[in-house]
Formats: structure tokens, C-alpha cells, sequence
């Protein structure tokens, strides 16, 4: 009994000595840390941070495979407290949010009858799924199972609906889901974020240069989310007061609901939603990504410019605005009358851009008061070009130099700064553009007796908007079609008394498409007028180019005068150098400036943060996809579009009051239940 005891002992000494021998030879300590972080995060162990658990993730960020704010579920204050164990800076990561990019639902038709397994899974198996849109959701349920925080629920369109509030971007919705419309995305991702191919994009969407959701918007202003409706506008188009006010919208000519019946009047929806924030007495915030610390230059503070500024200092970057005029504006200031775009409205809308805390420098010149230089040894990381196309075309006659003979942005600058022009009792306005119809109305409302349009083609012809040439028709101006000026005729002291020009007849389409004038031989005619305002076109002037240092120089531009870039990318031919707007294309649409100036915010943010400048492979860009463009829309029956009210002539021409209203409430309401609310394929037929 005793030995037995003592080999027991001797056995239990032997284990101790070879246990203890163990532990120092393969003993692995632990960094108290770990424990200390793991305390700090959610606890959730949902996998959003990307690793299997907060005990991994802890171990992540101490071994610095992680950043402090790794943690979406606890968010900042459980960044700070990691921050604080590890010595670090928190950072302020962006919350990461869930969007269904499907507006389908159970409207997608079928193309077979499914009996399988109740799984998006296991449809998706089959054919893609039983809908005939290879990309809409399935609806059945896969991302609400996968969803630990109750963010997400079925709802009554057989569509996922996201609580926004509760959801904490923890990603297990988009990776269960096998058609990808459930998607993660911070604040900065859906700024960045273009048109692609393979999206659920109605017409409309489609067509907007500006990229904007409008049938969610159109979506929100009829459930009565108005600020919603601002929020999802302001995402693609930071100028949407002025946008509702001058934009042609080319969106409506894809409305779907335009095919059998009129289009939505997607442009004024926008403008009573941009009118209601601008007349609530506050301001919705808009939200910012963390700085970077990365510097920009936005050379010109047009629609381009102020588009490119406000999606850079939305995500983080310190921008300066350097601009020639003395406000902020460009062409929406001086080259749209007050009475289509009150000053006191842009302003509002420019002033909400700089709260974002952009810096602005007026009358200061590109070439004279700053340079290509020294915009680099201040040290700005890149450089935007938005200077717009302030050069008139000359039309190049004898006698374009009388007094009394001015060019189009020439003379609405003028007016738009308050600068003295003599206004004769007769002028005539060459052109058939928006600058030249915006010139003959301003010179009605400055007194002129009779003003006319001098057009070289038809009306049908005509580039202006066909909205502003019956405004002009009916405010009095007398347009002469067919007629090329030739020579402006003086008196012995300079002035101008009368306009020379040729009968035309239209012969063989030229490049453009158009039938090209032809003078008619022997036709001269002298028009008596007391002013010629030429409004023929404009280009970007260049001259900087030639003021400058040699390395400016390398800056590619085009016989047009404009700068030359990849237009998916707007990078120049000088890499830290990009360009949108008019600058970039010639004169175009305020609309196409805004979306250019997105466009470039994307590139040179790539650019100042290390990344590859690029444009996806399946972003559409002009483009439409083919599938989408309907030849009928069954289920429609025709409602009347709402009609814009406007001021009646013999009170507008008296004075600069802006001519078009504002919707009424219960008009947009009943407009908004006009669309169609489509997808790619799917839309909403008209219900009793």
C-alpha cells in the first residue's frame, strides 16, 4: 500500500516536472490587449468586420491587421475605446448601410412556375429564377433569415425592405443574397457609384446625364417623404433648385408612360421637391466623409466646378474654388436671365455647396492673378478645369463693331452684373440657341419696342428649347427664318441703324443632319434696327495656355478650343489635371456639366488617394439598354399631365419676375401618381 503510494507520487512528481518543463518550452503569451479590445467591441460576432468574430477581430487589430473603428456594430465609441487601448487614432469610418436596388417585386412577370425549395438559393439555380428580369429579387426571404439586427422584413411588393435605423451594415444580406440586389454601401461608395449595364435602370434614369434615381424620387414625393425625395435628388445632383428651373430634361423624352400617353413632368416633380426645402426655414443636412487631408483646386465655380466641389468635400477632401467673376455661378449666373433663374435662388442653392466648407476665391484669373505652378507649390494634390465657354463666336461681317453691336454672353453678363447698356427702340438678335432666345426676352423686358430673331434655317431647326421659343412667340419677338446676316450697317457717327441680310432656301443635309442654307441669289434686305446682338455659339477661352509655364503647355486641347480628356474618366493629358463642363465638351446643358463635374470628383479622388484612375467595364454612359426601350406600355390609360403655370405675358414682360410657378402640393401629388415607378423591365400599370 505504501509503495503503491509512493510510485503514485513519484509518478505525479515526474508529470508536474515534465508539464512544467512543457510550459516554458511552448508557452505562447498572450497580449493583454487582446482581451481589453474584445471587451470594447459589440459582442455581436456577426462577421461584419470581416473576421470570424470579435475574438478574431481583436486579435486583428492589435497585431494592427485592423483598424481601431473595425467594429460597425459599435460604431464610433467603440472606435474611441479601441483607439485609446492601442494608441491610435480612432478614425471615423463611414457607417456602412443596405440598399435593395430591385423595384420589381412581385409586378416582374414569370417566365416558368417554380414548385422547388422556398429559397432564393435554390430558384436562383433554375434558369436565374422563374422571373423573366434576370437581375429583380426572387422574394423569398434568403437576406431577412441572414439579418442578426431585424433590419430587414419582407414587404408588401414581395420586395426587402431595410430599416435603415437599426441596420448595421454588417454585410450578411448581400452575401447570402444570390442576385446581388441587396447591396452594403457607405455614403462615399454611392457618390462614386455610375449608371452600370446590369442594373435595374428605368428609361428615364438612363437618360439623365446627371444619373439621378427619379422614379425613387418621383416614389417619395408620392408617399409625402419630401425631404427623402431631396435627399435621393441631391445624391446625384447638387444643384437641383436651378436644374428645376432651366433644365430642357431629356429624361422625359424616355418616359415610358410618354408612349402612350404624355410623359411625367419628371422636371417640375424635382422643382416643387427643391422649392419645398428651399421654403421649409432649414436646411437638410448633408452628410461627409472623414478628411483626408488631400487638397483640390477647382478652377471656375459653374455648375461643372460647384458639382465637382460639392461631391469632393462631401467625401473629405479640402477643396478652393478659384473663380474670375465676381460670384459664384458661371453661366447660371450671367447667362440665365432672373427671369428663368432668380439670383436669390442660386444663391441659396451655392450657399448650401460652400457650408460643406469649400473655400472661394472670386476675381482671380487662371494665367493673370494665379498660375499652373503656383496652384502645385501650395501644395494642392490635383486640379479641376470647369471654366466653362465664355468665348462668343464672332459672326464675322463688316460693321460687328458698330456701337450698339454686342455678342450674347457678352451682353447677358452685362445685364446679370448690372452693367449700363444702351437699349435701342429696335434690335435683332442672330441665333436660333437658348442664348439667343434668352437675349430677345431680356431686351422685351428692358423696353426695346420690337425685337427680332434672325434664324439662318427653319424653326424646326432651331437648337433652343421649344418651351422657351413659344415664351418668346408669345411675349411679341418677331422671328425672320431663313435669313443669314451679311453686314451691319452704321451712320457717320458709328452706331448701328441697320442689319443686312440674305434670303435662304434649304438645300442638302449638312453634318449635323440638318438641311444646309442656301442663299437665295439677289435676295439682300435691310433690316432697320437699332442693335445687333450676335448669339451664333460659344467656346472655352485658352488663352491661359499661352500666358503660362512651359509645363501647361502639355495641356492637350481640341480644334474646338476645348481640352482634351478621356471622357469616362476626365483626365487629361497632364495626369494631376482634369476637366468636365463646358470646357470639356463645348456648350452643352447645365445638366451634363453637373454629371461631368461627379464624374471628375470620382477620378480625382482615385487619383489623390493612390488608386488607379479608372471608369467600370460595364458603366453605361450614354448608352441605353436595349431591353428597356418599349415600343407599347399595356395598361395605360391616359391622364393629363399637369400644365406649368405661368405668368401671364402682359405682367412678365413688364418686369424681371421669374415666369414659371412652382407646382402646388396637390398638383405634384397627382402628377407623382402618373409614373409609372418603372424598372428595368417592370413598371406599374394604371389601377382603378
Amino acid at each position: 500500500m505504501i509503495q503503491g503510494a509512493l510510485v503514485m507520487l513519484g509518478l505525479g512528481t515526474m508529470c508536474g516536472l515534465l508539464l512544467s518543463l512543457a510550459s516554458r518550452v511552448f508557452h505562447v503569451e498572450q497580449d493583454p490587449r487582446i482581451e481589453l479590445v474584445e471587451e470594447c467591441l459589440a459582442g455581436a460576432n456577426c462577421g461584419g468586420c470581416g473576421y470570424a468574430g470579435c475574438t478574431a477581430a481583436a486579435v486583428a487589430i492589435v497585431a494592427g491587421q485592423a483598424p481601431a473603428s473595425a467594429c460597425i456594430v459599435g460604431g464610433p465609441e467603440s472606435a474611441r475605446k479601441v483607439a485609446a487601448i492601442m494608441g491610435l487614432d480612432a478614425g471615423l469610418a463611414e457607417p456602412a448601410r443596405a440598399l435593395n436596388f430591385c423595384t420589381g417585386g412581385d409586378r416582374a412577370d414569370n417566365k416558368f412556375l417554380y414548385l422547388g425549395v422556398n429559397t432564393c438559393h435554390a430558384e436562383a439555380m433554375l434558369y436565374g429564377g422563374k422571373r423573366l428580369c434576370e437581375i429583380g429579387c426572387l422574394g423569398h426571404g434568403d437576406c431577412v433569415r441572414a439579418c442578426q439586427f431585424g433590419a430587414l422584413s419582407m414587404g408588401p411588393e414581395g420586395l426587402p425592405v431595410v430599416d435603415q435605423s437599426k441596420c448595421v451594415g454588417c454585410g450578411a444580406c448581400q452575401r447570402i443574397c444570390p442576385k446581388g440586389i441587396i447591396r452594403v454601401k457607405t455614403m462615399s461608395e454611392r457618390l462614386l457609384h455610375f449608371n452600370r449595364s446590369d442594373e435595374c435602370l428605368a428609361p428615364c434614369r438612363q437618360t439623365c446625364p446627371a444619373e439621378i434615381n427619379i422614379s425613387r424620387y418621383i416614389h417619395q414625393i408620392r408617399e409625402g417623404d419630401y425631404e427623402g425625395a431631396v435627399h435621393t435628388i441631391r445624391e446625384r445632383n447638387p444643384l437641383l433648385l436651378a436644374c428645376g428651373r432651366v433644365c430642357p430634361h431629356p429624361c422625359e423624352n424616355q418616359c415610358r408612360r410618354g408612349i402612350e400617353d404624355e410623359p411625367v413632368s419628371i422636371n417640375q416633380l424635382k422643382r416643387f421637391v427643391a422649392d419645398y426645402e428651399m421654403h421649409s426655414g432649414k436646411r437638410l443636412p448633408i452628410s461627409k466623409a472623414p478628411p483626408t487631408n488631400r487638397r483640390i483646386a477647382v478652377i471656375g465655380g459653374g455648375p461643372a466646378g460647384l458639382s465637382c466641389a460639392y461631391f469632393l468635400a462631401r467625401l473629405g477632401h479640402e477643396v478652393t474654388i478659384f473663380e474670375a467673376m465676381p460670384k459664384l455661378g458661371g453661366m447660371l449666373r450671367y447667362g440665365i436671365p432672373e427671369y428663368r433663374l432668380p439670383k436669390k435662388v442660386l444663391d441659396w442653392e451655392i450657399e448650401g455647396i460652400i457650408n460643406l466648407g469649400i473655400e472661394v476665391r472670386t476675381n482671380v484669373t487662371f494665367g493673370l492673378d494665379f498660375s499652373l505652378a503656383s496652384l502645385v507649390a501650395v501644395g494642392y494634390d490635383a486640379i479641376f478645369m470647369g471654366i466653362g465657354a465664355w468665348k462668343d463666336s464672332r459672326l464675322r461681317v463688316e460693321g460687328e463693331d458698330l456701337i450698339g453691336c454686342y455678342t450674347g454672353i457678352d451682353f447677358l453678363s452685362r445685364m446679370a452684373g448690372g452693367a449700363p447698356v444702351e437699349i435701342g427702340e429696335t434690335a435683332a438678335v442672330i441665333g436660333g440657341g437658348n442664348t439667343a432666345i434668352d437675349c430677345a426676352r431680356t431686351l422685351v423686358r428692358k423696353g426695346a419696342k420690337k425685337v427680332y430673331l434672325v434664324y439662318r434655317r427653319t424653326r424646326k431647326e432651331m437648337p433652343a428649347n421649344e418651351i422657351e421659343i413659344e415664351a418668346a412667340d408669345h411675349e411679341g419677338i418677331e422671328m425672320l427664318f431663313l435669313c443669314a446676316p451679311v453686314r451691319v450697317v452704321g451712320d457717320e457717327n458709328g452706331k448701328v441703324t441697320h442689319l443686312e441680310y440674305l434670303k435662304m432656301e434649304l438645300g442638302e443635309p449638312d453634318a449635323s443632319g440638318r438641311r444646309r442654307p442656301v442663299p437665295v441669289e439677289g435676295s439682300e434686305t435691310l433690316l432697320k434696327t437699332d442693335m445687333v446682338i450676335t448669339a451664333i455659339g460659344q467656346a472655352p477661352d485658352i488663352g491661359f495656355k499661352e500666358k503660362t509655364e512651359d509645363r501647361l503647355a502639355q495641356l492637350k486641347t481640341t480644334r474646338w478650343s476645348t481640352i482634351e480628356g478621356n471622357p469616362y474618366t476626365t483626365q487629361t493629358s497632364i495626369p494631376y489635371i482634369f476637366a468636365a463642363g463646358d470646357a470639356a465638351t463645348g456648350p452643352s446643358l447645365v445638366v451634363e456639366a453637373i454629371g461631368g463635374g461627379r464624374r471628375a470628383a470620382r477620378s480625382i479622388h482615385q487619383y489623390v488617394m493612390g488608386e488607379e484612375v479608372h471608369a467600370g467595364q460595364q458603366e453605361l454612359g450614354r448608352k441605353m439598354i436595349d431591353k428597356t426601350i418599349f415600343e407599347s406600355v399595356p395598361g395605360i390609360e391616359p391622364k393629363p399631365r399637369c400644365t406649368m403655370e405661368e405668368l401671364p405675358v402682359d405682367v412678365r414682360v413688364q418686369s424681371f419676375v421669374e415666369v414659371d410657378q412652382v407646382l402646388t402640393e396637390e398638383t405634384a401629388l397627382a402628377e407623382s401618381q402618373r409614373c409609372l415607378d418603372c424598372g428595368l423591365l417592370c413598371y406599374n400599370v394604371d389601377k382603378d
